[in-house]
């Protein structure tokens, strides 16, 4: 025995104890790794045929790891906040820069220009998309938007619903169309649609059965005017014209826009007169003509009561930005006050063949190594990756009560070895003392 094997077992311990001591530090730290300190023995051997009776030489701190284990995932009041549920690490930059920087800290917030920024000023990157959620491949900056959006027009629209097929068809004593006059119609259902300057609109759809079988007129008006509009002192004429098969299903070759009594096989197609202006104007009544696409795909005539199942159409109106919401495939979500949500970007997550190789830099920080190899940019859920979790953080995955047991270990060790040492002098003091 000599110094050397206990002065290695005091260091090693020692280096231990800071590794615990760091991992217990960051235990309520979000997004934080814990380490471990790997050891290796030491020996100095003068020859080969010596290698089975050499004792050592101490102990060393071979590495001291990362381990890159799931934490647990904890709700948060902000939504911009983002966790890691599997492997990856959001990619964060300088201003300025491409100097790239990972972390698994997904504590985010907005800046005064629009970007996702960490505490500490760093950009989160990830894709620009376009209005129907499309990425254009390359990452950057993520800058989301903080004006609201203008309004839209209808132009598409579609209705399902189900036409009673044990209606009567209407008889000489029926009375002609008119909106006022419930007993000249079967059925009818409203929709709202907007127009250019984003004011809401009720457009009325009114059904007739004919004297043809598995045959219905449509009859539409749009804020109690008829549509298309009647000459003064006639009768409103149907807008289209709905066929169904013996099946009750829909036979779309039949079924579309009436003018004139002849029939355009397809969607129904309405011209509405929305105004031009907000605003009355005295002596004017300008009205534009705006088009819109009326389906009745999924419509049917069976033997039941009359009912809607599904309305939609694509207009809307002005609306002031109020949130975002991040789903688990990275992409944000802008909300509005018109209820629309519209893609305002992606999140990209990086990948590394070997995690252990990244090197901590501080801050909840990494930065990528030739130990660790390059990064592997993807969205999230995609690859191996794993998804986010929006509204929430990932939690330190230290264990405290691991720690406490391996610090007591730890101690243990850093005593044993005093001892060897203690003794060694005590052996030494002995030889001195020989006479």
């Amino acid at each position: 025995m000599s110094f050397q094997q206990g002065i290695s077992g005091l260091n090693a311990a020692s280096r231990s104890l800071e590794v615990i001591g760091n991992n217990i530090a960051s235990a309520n730290t979000v997004g934080a790794k814990s380490a471990r300190a790997e050891f290796a023995d030491i020996y100095a051997n003068a020859a080969l045929h010596e290698l089975s009776s050499a004792s050592g030489m101490g102990v060393r701190v071979a590495a001291v790891t990362q381990q890159f284990a799931q934490g647990s995932v904890k709700t948060t009041d902000n939504p911009l906040d983002m966790a890691i549920n599997g492997r990856g690490f959001f990619q964060v930059s300088t201003p300025g820069t491409r100097d790239a920087a990972y972390t698994r800290d997904g504590e985010f917030q907005m800046d005064n220009q629009g970007y996702v920024v960490t505490n500490q000023g760093l950009r989160l990157q990830g894709y620009a998309v376009d209005a129907t959620g499309k990425t254009n491949g390359t990452t950057g900056d993520i800058q989301l938007p903080t004006q609201g959006i203008a309004p839209k027009v209808s132009s598409t629209a579609s209705v399902a619903l189900n036409l009673d097929g044990r209606t009567a068809a209407p008889t000489a004593t029926t009375p002609a169309f008119a909106m006022a006059d419930t007993s000249s119609y079967t059925s009818s259902t409203a929709m709202n649609v907007y127009d250019q300057q984003g004011n809401e609109h009720v457009l009325s759809l009114y059904f007739r059965r004919t004297a043809t079988d598995n045959q219905w007129e449509v009859y539409t008006a749009l804020d109690g005017a008829g549509v298309p509009a009647a000459a003064a002192g006639a009768t409103q004429q149907p807008a289209g014209q709905l066929t169904f098969g013996a099946d009750g299903k829909i036979d779309t070759t039949q079924s579309g826009t009436l003018s004139g009594g002849t029939l355009t096989a397809g969607d129904l197609g309405l011209n509405l007169p929305f105004p031009t202006s907000t605003l009355p104007v005295a002596g004017a009544a300008s009205t534009t003509s705006a088009p819109l696409a009326l389906g009745f795909g999924d419509s049917t005539q069976f033997g039941s009561a009359f009912g809607v199942t599904a309305v939609s159409q694509d207009g809307y109106a002005a609306g002031q930005l109020s949130g975002f919401a991040v789903d688990s495939n990275g992409m944000v979500q802008a909300r509005y006050s018109n209820g629309k949500t519209l893609p305002a970007a992606q999140v990209a997550l990086a990948d590394f063949r070997n995690e252990q190789g990244l090197a901590p830099v501080g801050g909840n920080l990494w930065k990528a190594t030739p130990a660790s190899g390059q990064a592997a940019i993807s969205a999230p859920g995609s690859a191996n990756l794993g998804v986010l979790q929006g509204g929430a953080v990932e939690e330190s995955n230290v264990d405290l009560t691991q720690q406490l047991v391996d610090m007591i270990t730890a101690q243990r060790a850093y005593q044993a070895n005093a001892q060897t040492i203690k003794t060694e002098d005590q052996m030494m003091q002995t030889l001195v003392n020989l006479r």
